[in-house]
């Protein structure tokens, strides 16, 4: 039976007056709720906690994933339950086990929560955030290539979720009721956890949008770990920057920064500030060193035959090692060789171009909406502003170098027609990983894009030392485009054939159990 979680929806909110949110965590939330449940729950007491590296707030145990017999929470075993509400579900509209706090809305209503989930820069607004109440400490988010079920990066064990919408909107229905609740913020192992002042009963509280963004630094939260090879003819660097990761998470890789960036073939070998930048040779000569990142980002180098095109075989199968472990992998234009050269059965995902070349005009690409996400992803470009009309979208400096994308091992995104060739084109496509095994065995996700981010003049550069190659501060529609993408790189990995899961959240205190 499906979990009884709240349907995303397109709402409006505003912000009361006077409303200020206090940045504490998790741990002290949950304590302070404790407290507060003194009428109903006063032998409820909030876990103990230790300290938490990545964003400051303590953490707990998450516990595992729940054996036969056993009452899987959140994903989670469900080990000392006893069957009656615990913390923070004692203070929910539909808790009817133990000592509950609050009772049933009349007619019908709900207490819910909701607002919108932007980006770092808190900009644009994001498709397919999880936003949940957690009712324990939540645990550390390890860095490094792992195989995540998407209820597993979820901890704290929820007991309220909802997924966000191609607005960026969500809402949560059955919050519980008071003051100092708990909310999480969350899309893969980008991870912000904040804490909402006062939620009212039987009515629907809304969130500053200041709250709902994900991190921009270490200090608000948990960053995925990023390594960036630079190239000479792209600037993805620079598209990290503009979505709101601050410059002081770019260092080097023996520094505590979220990002490290390595130098590609036409990279410059230093920073701005005169530091060296080590080169992609020592990235890519070994999967151990990978597989310490979760995401890979590799920018165009402007020739097929050197960097990435000139790779030696060891590489080749220690880039595909690291996708395979659960690495995520983002490659522009030229670094489709580690698909097309790569080890078996990469080369079988895709058609490369017989004939590839570049554009000197705009060109109107196709966003494919034959499946769940591709819908959401077409609504999400107009809902941002970037194209008017649903279904298409106006590239700057395309590239063709892939004829076809071929399900079910890979999909494509954007595609379009080349008429110089009379042929197809694919402009963005995707596949799971290790190909060619069961859906629930893939854990690593590898995408492909033509579309750069450094396309026109006066653009970001690649050439230049960082920062100083970045030059502009708002997104292009086709740097929306990727954005998208890149947040939908970081999220969990699911079949695309099929709609984002919504994390398992199990009721324990209510008259029935039910899960996903």
């Amino acid at each position: 039976m499906a979990a009884r979680v709240a349907v995303t929806r397109r709402v409006s909110h505003g912000t009361p007056r006077g409303m200020k949110f206090a940045p504490i965590s998790v741990a002290a939330a949950l304590a302070l709720a404790a407290v507060g449940l003194g009428l109903g729950c006063a032998n409820v007491t909030a876990p103990s906690v230790t300290g938490r590296a990545d964003s400051g707030a303590p953490t707990g145990s998450g516990g595992s994933a729940g054996a036969a017999g056993s009452i899987g929470f959140g994903g989670f075993a469900g080990s000392g339950q006893t069957g009656i509400c615990a913390n923070l579900q004692c203070r929910q509209d539909n808790c009817t086990r133990g000592a509950c706090a609050q009772t049933p809305c009349a007619n019908g209503g709900k207490t819910t929560v909701s607002g919108t989930v932007f980006d770092p820069a808190g900009k644009t607004p994001l498709y397919n955030v999880v936003v949940y109440v957690p009712n324990e400490p939540l645990a550390d988010i390890a860095s490094g290539a792992s195989c995540d079920s998407c209820s597993s990066l979820y901890s704290g064990r929820p007991i309220a979720v909802a997924l966000t919408d191609s607005n960026g909107n969500f809402s949560i229905e059955h919050m519980p009721v008071g003051d100092n609740i708990p909310l999480v913020i969350q899309i893969g192992k980008w991870r912000r956890a904040v804490t909402i002042p006062s939620v009212a009963a039987c009515s629907d509280t809304p969130v500053a949008p200041a709250l709902t963004r994900l991190p921009r630094n270490s200090g608000e939260g948990h960053i995925p770990k990023f390594a960036v090879a630079n190239g000479g003819s792209d600037a993805l660097n620079c598209l990290l920057r503009k979505i709101g990761v601050d410059t002081g998470e770019f260092t080097r890789e023996s520094g505590a920064g979220r990002v490290n960036q390595y130098a590609g073939y036409g990279a410059p070998t230093t920073n701005a500030d005169g530091s060296a930048v080590t080169g992609t040779s020592t990235l890519w000569g070994s999967a151990t060193a990978m597989k310490s990142y979760d995401i890979m980002l590799m920018s165009c180098e402007g020739d097929d035959d050197s960097g990435a095109g000139g790779a030696s075989l060891a590489m080749r199968q220690a880039v595909k090692d690291f996708a395979d472990a659960g690495g995520r992998i983002f490659g522009s234009h030229w670094h489709n060789a580690w698909i097309f050269d790569g080890p078996a059965p990469w080369p079988t995902v895709a058609k490369r171009s017989s004939g590839a070349h570049g554009f000197d005009v705009d060109v109107t690409a196709m966003i494919d909406t034959t499946f769940p996400k591709g819908v959401a992803f077409a609504d999400w470009l107009v809902n941002v502003g970037a194209t008017p009309t649903r279904g298409q979208i106006v590239i700057r400096g395309a590239e063709h170098s892939v004829d076809a994308a071929f399900l079910p091992m890979a999909q494509q995104w954007i595609y379009g027609h080349d008429a110089d060739k009379n042929t197809p084109m694919v402009q963005y496509f995707s596949f799971n990983t290790p190909v060619g095994t069961a859906a629930e065995q893939q854990c690593g996700r590898v995408v492909m894009s033509d579309v750069h981010v450094s396309a026109f003049s006066g653009a970001d550069s690649g050439k230049q030392p960082f920062p100083n190659g970045c030059v502009t501060t708002e997104l292009t529609a086709q740097e929306k485009a990727l954005e998208f993408m890149l947040f939908d790189l970081s999220s969990c990995v699911s079949p695309d054939s099929k709609p984002p899961p919504v994390p398992d959240v199990g009721f324990i205190g209510r008259g029935e159990l039910v899960f996903n």
